[in-house]
């Protein structure tokens, strides 16, 4: 059953005009109540109005207040989740531990109910097509540009990721028809990402976007954008912890797509990765 209606709400919440906001403030305090009803009502129900509840429903990312409701009623019979949880001073180590796993795989598991599964398997033919990979980010955004590189790096992908705009904007002059440029920014927000984007768009590049979700300037600028979810952070979460490793996740699901497409080659040059390696290590 398909879930994750209400944590595209809280995702987005903030950034919601305040007609369409009334809707979602309604349906988060109750979504029982919406199950049966029309966008009509429901409008009527959040003092807004229907048209704000199919612009709700266009901010989420959905088909249409019907997916909106099979999402919420999903929501509804899943298990109970804990929810992220900041550390506290002088906290045991078991504690903290226990908070860690727990942040993680809430990250991940939220993450997964926002997937757009179309835009996915975009994003996954578009890096098929593409001779080289240009993955950019700044600060805790790099490591995962480098994560990516170093995957595609071991299936014959042609990869980089720089942090020096001026050498990426040196690669998008000089970048295939079928290049593309992936930028990586959790806030959608980073200026060189946002820049580096808006050349590769004036260039004629492919892009792709990696950022939270809703709406930012990341994704506006980007031909495909996928998504991590994204919760108020704590003070100590906000040291891109959660998020990040929501991040890789996306990353490896782009992977092992890609890996699936051409799972004879992509074995075939792991193998081959796999015995250079080991010739470095036994090298006297």
């Amino acid at each position: 059953m398909a879930t994750g209606g209400l944590n595209m709400i809280k995702n987005v919440i903030p950034q919601l005009p305040e007609s369409e906001r009334k809707i979602a403030t309604y349906i988060l305090e109750h979504p029982d109540d919406i199950l049966n009803c029309t966008a009509g009502e429901l409008g009527a129900m959040a003092n807004s109005s229907s048209a704000a509840v199919i612009r709700l429903c266009k901010s989420l990312g959905v088909k249409g207040f019907q997916e909106l409701k099979v999402r919420v009623a999903g929501d509804l019979v899943k298990p109970v989740e804990q929810g992220y949880r900041d550390i506290e001073p002088d906290e045991t180590i078991q504690s903290i531990v226990q908070k860690t796993t727990s942040n993680s795989i809430q990250s991940l598991s939220d993450t997964s109910e926002i997937i757009n599964y179309e835009e996915l398997e975009r994003a996954v033919a578009m890096l098929l097509e593409a001779k080289n990979v240009h993955f950019f980010g700044i600060g805790a955004s790099h490591i995962i540009a480098m994560d990516a590189q170093q995957k595609f790096l071991r299936i014959n992908k042609g990869s980089t990721a720089f942090t020096d705009a001026h050498l990426v904007a040196t690669l998008i002059a000089n970048a295939d028809k079928n290049d593309v440029v992936f930028g990586i920014s959790f806030s959608g927000e980073t200026k060189e990402v946002m820049n580096v984007l808006s050349l590769a768009k004036e260039s004629g590049v492919n892009t792709i976007g990696l950022t939270k979700y809703g709406q930012s300037t990341v994704s506006s600028l980007v031909d495909i954008c996928l998504y991590t979810s994204y919760s108020n952070e704590a003070p100590f979460r906000s040291a891109a912890t959660s998020s990040r490793l929501a991040q890789l996740y996306v990353i490896d699901m782009l992977f092992l797509c890609m890996a699936t497409k051409q799972y004879q080659d992509t074995v075939n040059y792991i193998d081959k990765t796999r015995e250079a390696i080991k010739f470095l290590k036994e090298s006297k």
